[in-house]
């Protein structure tokens, strides 16, 4: 039986968040982008290539949000 760790609960309720709508990361803040790209980055999908295809597409998402949020180009 697979354990459910704190850390895969945060990443899924994050997931949940960014997945729940259109402008899923429009609705996290920063510090909410950085802890869920650092869970997504952190969890191993080697087994299941369009899981892998899929965190690849997030990651680049999460990182065009994070750039646009660090240089202050889009007003939330």
């Amino acid at each position: 039986m697979v354990e459910i760790t704190a850390e895969d609960s945060e990443r899924v309720e994050l997931l949940e968040i960014v997945s729940s709508s259109k402008i899923g990361l429009k609705i996290l803040s920063k510090e909410q982008l950085q802890r869920l790209a650092a869970l997504v980055e952190g969890k191993d999908y080697s087994h299941d290539v369009e899981a892998l295809i899929s965190k690849i597409e997030l990651l680049k998402k999460i990182n065009n949000r994070l750039y646009d949020l660090g240089d202050g180009r889009i007003i939330v």
